[in-house]
């Protein structure tokens, strides 16, 4: 994979192969002296994390590493992470991995000048303007999985342990300044992660497409990164080392991220509180919903995903052809095709459709999303049977 570039679209992106070997210049610009490199306890002993700290510490910056965070992040790994960021006088913050390091490491710099509690800055109307734009410092995002485009998101996901509860916390000045997207740091993720990342980014951009509301760079965004998961996903599986592939699934992680600013729907309202009663892999928990969400929605998407599955030439251009390729490519990476062989508990099912209408992202969805809504989604789900 040869193609570099650089994209100011939503953020400075540095895009190609080997361009984690910049990021040292890329704090310096950005008046970054001390970073503090945020990564999963998963990623912290690893080669290529380590030889990023030593770069940055062979620059002549005073680097150093944070890694207390856990798959589905606590409020706890922030305020751990706050610590760690004040003790070492640091001055940014340099967010390295997957979802979970990028999202902690965003709200460790967003929080580093805040004197209000954290759940004070929730996705909720206008909180977001109680925050002191001044007290942010700088972020630099390094993703080395292709899902969740944090990257390039204004918003980070943690949950409050204090009632089990996945929360959208919200600022402009969350978008990181600088992106370094270096598709070589994903080849080492296990099929697994590579799977249910995959599926994250997929997940993104449909529900940013099927979304009520006029934005059509958002669903031009989408639609591609939909079309470019659908033929990257499958050779990534095959061969781990294609990185033509890791290219194209690393951009359309970032694209869903895009465009979600949209809006997105029922498959992110239930995995929100399923990941954080049951910590099951938020991408492998929108995978699972997919297609019983598709099929509750139907009657209000059925000419939208007609033209998407013409885009993106499936044999049959209808929404069932869609339906369809989302079960075989499922099937394909190995995504589980009931909420039970994932690990929920049925007799919850009450419990998670409450939490769900109130999540943030209840309100994207193209069908009212109500209790009943989200039950049927539920009993479906957990039954097996589509539509």
């Amino acid at each position: 994979m040869t193609v570099k570039a650089n994209w100011n679209y939503p953020t400075a992106v540095k895009f190609g192969v080997g361009r984690v070997t910049e990021l040292a210049d890329h704090c310096r610009a950005l008046g970054i002296h001390k970073p503090l490199l945020v990564t999963d306890a998963g990623l912290a002993s690893l080669p290529m994390t380590q030889s990023v700290l030593a770069d940055l510490q062979s620059a002549g910056l005073g680097a150093a590493l944070f890694a207390d965070i856990r798959p589905n992040p606590v409020g706890a790994n922030v305020e751990a992470g706050l610590a760690v960021y004040r003790a070492g006088g640091h001055d940014g913050v340099v967010a390295f991995g997957g979802g979970s390091g990028l999202d902690i490491g965003k709200l460790i710099a967003f929080m580093s000048g805040q004197t209000r509690p954290i759940w004070d800055f929730e996705d909720i109307g206008d909180w977001w303007t109680r925050a002191d734009p001044t007290g942010i410092a700088p972020i630099i995002a390094v993703p080395t999985t292709a899902g969740t485009g944090s990257e390039v998101g204004r918003a980070a996901v943690v949950t409050d342990e204090s009632n089990h509860t996945k929360k959208i916390i919200f600022h402009p000045k969350i978008m990181p300044s600088v992106v370094i997207c270096d598709p070589a740091l994903s080849v080492g993720m296990p099929p697994k992660i590579t799977a249910g990342t995959g599926m994250d980014a997929l997940s993104h951009c449909l529900e940013a497409y099927c979304a009520p509301g006029f934005h059509p760079l958002a669903d031009g965004v989408a639609v591609e990164g939909i079309r470019l998961i659908a033929s990257a996903l499958p050779r990534v599986m095959q061969d781990p080392n294609d990185l033509d592939a890791r290219a194209d699934m690393m951009a359309a992680a970032a694209m869903g991220a895009t465009a979600f600013q949209k809006g997105l729907g029922g498959m992110h309202a239930l995995a929100h509180p399923i990941g954080a009663l049951f910590d099951s892999h938020h991408g492998m928990t929108n995978a699972t919903l997919m297609p019983y969400v598709l099929a509750f929605n139907q009657s209000a998407i059925e000419q939208r995903i007609a033209r998407l599955s013409a885009y993106m030439g499936l044999p049959d251009a209808s929404f069932e052809g869609f339906l369809q390729f989302v079960l075989r490519l499922r099937a394909l990476v190995g995504v589980p095709h009931t909420l039970g062989e994932l690990g929920v508990d049925a007799t919850r099912s009450d419990e998670i459709a409450e939490m769900a209408v109130q999540d943030p992202s209840a309100g994207g969805n193209p069908i009212r999303f109500d209790s009943s809504a989200a039950k049927q989604i539920l009993a479906k789900a957990f039954a097996g049977v589509i539509g």
